[in-house]
Parts: C-alpha cells; sequence; structure tokens
C-alpha cells in the first residue's frame, strides 16, 4: 500500500446529521458531527464516541447525545431511532451499509424526551390492556407444563422473539395521532398468549380487548411492519390468523345471544 493510500485511508471519516431535542417541550433541531472512520462501526459505537467528545463540526463543545441502550446485541429493543428514514436498531446497525451523511432521528410516533429517547408507555399500556401473560395462582409447584405439538411451539418461538422495540409502530402509517391503533406487535402478542396451553383460559378477554377501539379494524394491511421488524417476526400472518379468529369469536357470542 503506497502512502499516498494510507493517508487517504486515515482520513476517511463519518458524517452524522443528528436531530436533538433538549426537552419535551422544546422545538428540535440538527446538529452535525464528524468522526473517523473505523472498521465495523455500528450506530450505536459512534453515539458513544460522540458521548465521549460531543463536539459538533463547528468545533464546539454541547451536551451529550442522549439515546438508550442496554445489550447492543439486538434483544433489548432500547436503542430503536430512525436512521436514513428507516426505523431500526442502533447496535446492529453498520456504518459501511448506510449512505452518508448519516441522518439520524427519534421514533416519532412516540413522545420525545430528549433527543433519541422516547415513551414507549403506549406499548406497554397496550400489554396490559390484553394481559399479555400466562396468569398463575401461587406461587407453589404446578409440576410440569402442559405438552403441545412441535410445530405449535415453533409458532409460539417466533412470536415471543418480540422485544418491544417500537419500530412496528413507527413504520405503521395506522399509528399516528388521528388512530387509537395500538400497533402491530399486539397482535402477535395476543396470538402468542392465545395459543399457550394454559393462557388459552384466557383468550377470549384478550380477543375482545383486541377488537375493541384501538384494535384490529384499525390496521390498513400496508404490511409495513413485518418488513420492519428486526427479529423477523410474521406479523401479516398472525394478524391474519386473528383476524380469523376474531371473527369466529364474534359470531360465537352472536349465537349465544
Amino acid at each position: 500500500m503506497s502512502d499516498q493510500t494510507v493517508t487517504a485511508t486515515e482520513k476517511r471519516t463519518v458524517r452524522f446529521i443528528i436531530m436533538r431535542q433538549d426537552s419535551p417541550e422544546s422545538e428540535p433541531y440538527e446538529e452535525e458531527f464528524e468522526l473517523e472512520y473505523r472498521p465495523n462501526m455500528t450506530v450505536n459505537s459512534s453515539l458513544m464516541e460522540i458521548q465521549r467528545n460531543p463536539v459538533n463540526t463547528k468545533g464546539e463543545k454541547v451536551s451529550p447525545v442522549c439515546w438508550e441502550a442496554n445489550c447492543l446485541e439486538e434483544v433489548c429493543g432500547a436503542c430503536s431511532m430512525v436512521i436514513n428514514g428507516t426505523p431500526r436498531q442502533a447496535c446492529s446497525t453498520l456504518i459501511d451499509g448506510l449512505e452518508q451523511p448519516i441522518r439520524i432521528q427519534p421514533m416519532n410516533t412516540f413522545p420525545v424526551m430528549r433527543d433519541m429517547v422516547v415513551d414507549r408507555s403506549r406499548m406497554f399500556d397496550a400489554l396490559k390492556r390484553v394481559k399479555a401473560w400466562v396468569p398463575i395462582d401461587g406461587t407453589h409447584d404446578l409440576g410440569a407444563g402442559p405438552r403441545m405439538p412441535e410445530v405449535d411451539r415453533q409458532w409460539r418461538y417466533e412470536l415471543s422473539k418480540c422485544m418491544t422495540c417500537g419500530v412496528c409502530l413507527q413504520a405503521c402509517p395506522n399509528v399516528n395521532d388521528r388512530s387509537n391503533f395500538m400497533g402491530p406487535f399486539i397482535v402477535g402478542q395476543v396470538d402468542l398468549f392465545n395459543s399457550h396451553p394454559t393462557g388459552s383460559m384466557n383468550k377470549h378477554e384478550r380477543t375482545d380487548a383486541l377488537l375493541e377501539e384501538g384494535g384490529l379494524q384499525e390496521c390498513g394491511n400496508s404490511q409495513n411492519c413485518v418488513q420492519a421488524c428486526p427479529k423477523g417476526i410474521p406479523l401479516t400472518t398472525t394478524i391474519a390468523r386473528m383476524n380469523r379468529e376474531g371473527t369466529k369469536h364474534m359470531f360465537r357470542k352472536w349465537l349465544s345471544r
């Protein structure tokens, strides 16, 4: 490698345009940063470097960029943000695969608290609304759980990958300030717990909640969710499954009157 090539490599930089917001009430603004390129950089590692030395391209020392992160291996879902217009996980997004300048924004489907930190309470409220858990009475040993067919176990495993990251809500055009749609993820969670041998005891309650305001009827079938989901959860399939189950559930209720 010639000296000229080495020099060019050493001078390679990565430019970021980051949407900042100092508080929930303040106006958002853009700030630019530049880092020296290194192989295998991710958006998350780049934000960490900016946090250690928060100096923008004007040479001004500014407040460190705020964002959420935990596992750094696409398991916790905390580092969701919009990167070059696409909602995704910062920990698994490689700089090499992105066009520069790299634009980083918060998921504006949720209330922005500061910079990339958003309030995802609406997701956890939706989980409570549909009772997304298997109720167990007491803490005593109930013995081995009921067996289930392998094909059902495999389906439930796919649904269990949901990490409540919020990406599907950001990608869905039906999740907006004119709709109460709880989001695609909640349909998968209802399917997950309704298909559990013990959780199925409460399937009617969950299905009822899914058919109320903000439920299945708000889905416009844009299919953005299944394309955006970082865990590859078959959300459109589970939406179709629950639409079918919801129709049967309503028909049974009508017949029982």
